[in-house]
């Protein structure tokens, strides 16, 4: 664990913005860490694709479009190398990236920061966490002239992909792609339809506290019972069941669901408070932390996403995922 300030550092950046299709919440926040090197962006529109949407956390530390965003991934490493002084920086950052065009959701990830979406209530992994023990990661590392040592690179770094990290990639036999360390993503591709209801894009700083299934349950009970019946009223209170709000519902409730919303920035910073360490002991809820969660709208007002959140899980045979 990197070092720990006497006192948490909770003052969070966070925002919100939202189209027909998506209402987007983000925060982040430094914590016990000495620094904050965590960063994120969410676009809901490119200037140059205006039906495509891009979201991104990056964890800093000490098809055509597939291929696109492979090879964006090696060039901004590229990149980075070419600049004397990010070269001689013994740092790097993971990246956990989403880009949606079409309904086809592309998601491309390097490290151990990760995506997960909800699907009518059932988990959905977006991205596969890259650790030095993983057969193929292994395989790789040790082909390249590394080890993994205490289930790390060298002994020393806890995930096998990254952009930057140079004192790994030194090996001039191998290809950016071979090497102890690479920055070359793992790219998957996902056919998004109505039954999908949020992603959530988080650092290690999430993940190392919270399973995929415990955040997933967080946020859909959040949407459930933490709505905005209108712009000037406050967020209900956290102590109420979800099953109360679908009784409210079936009474004329559905009524003043009409003009419901949420605030998904609040979302996050309550994830972000509940792993948050009580103290700098514990190691795991400690680091930098940062989330995104992108509810997905399709068209419909909020209220519809929320009645659907309060919802049991369903079946999830429609899902379709398309393999590279």
């Amino acid at each position: 664990m990197g070092q720990t300030l006497s006192e948490p550092v909770t003052t969070k950046q966070s925002a919100c913005c939202r189209d027909e299709n998506y209402l987007v919440g983000s925060s982040s926040m430094q914590g016990w860490r000495v620094k904050m090197e965590d960063c994120h962006v969410h676009i809901l529109s490119l200037p140059e694709d205006p039906g495509t949407a891009f979201f991104a956390v990056y964890d800093g530390h000490g098809g055509k479009i597939v291929e696109a965003m492979e090879q964006g991934f090696l060039q901004l490493d590229e990149a980075m190398q070419a600049d004397t002084v990010l070269r001689a920086e013994r740092a790097g950052t993971t990246v956990i990236a989403i880009l949606i065009k079409d309904n086809v959701l592309y998601s491309a990830n390097a490290g151990d920061s990760r995506a997960i979406a909800s699907v009518n209530g059932y988990l959905v992994e977006l991205s596969r966490d890259h650790k030095p023990t993983l057969e193929d990661e292994r395989k790789r590392i040790e082909a390249a002239g590394g080890w993994v040592e205490f289930n790390r690179v060298n002994g020393h770094l806890a995930l096998s992909r990254a952009l930057g990290d140079f004192k790994f990639k030194w090996n001039n036999t191998k290809t950016a792609e071979e090497q102890i360390v690479t920055a070359f993503p793992e790219v998957q591709k996902f056919e998004i339809n109505k039954d999908w209801e949020f992603i959530v894009l988080a650092c290690d700083g999430i993940w190392d506290v919270m399973t995929s299934h415990e955040v997933l349950d967080f946020i859909r009970n959040y949407i459930a019972t933490q709505y905005n019946v209108n712009e000037d009223s406050h967020p209900r209170s956290r102590d109420s069941s979800i099953e109360d709000y679908s009784e409210d519902s079936d009474k004329g409730g559905k009524k003043n669901l009409e003009k419901a919303t949420v605030d998904p920035e609040l979302i996050c910073e309550e994830l972000l408070n509940h792993c948050l360490a009580p103290d700098a002991l514990m190691g795991t809820g400690c680091d930098n932390m940062t989330a995104i969660v992108v509810c997905l709208l399709h068209g419909k007002p909020v209220s519809d996403l929320i009645l659907r959140c309060q919802r049991k899980s369903h079946d999830t045979e429609n899902l379709l995922h398309i393999n590279r």
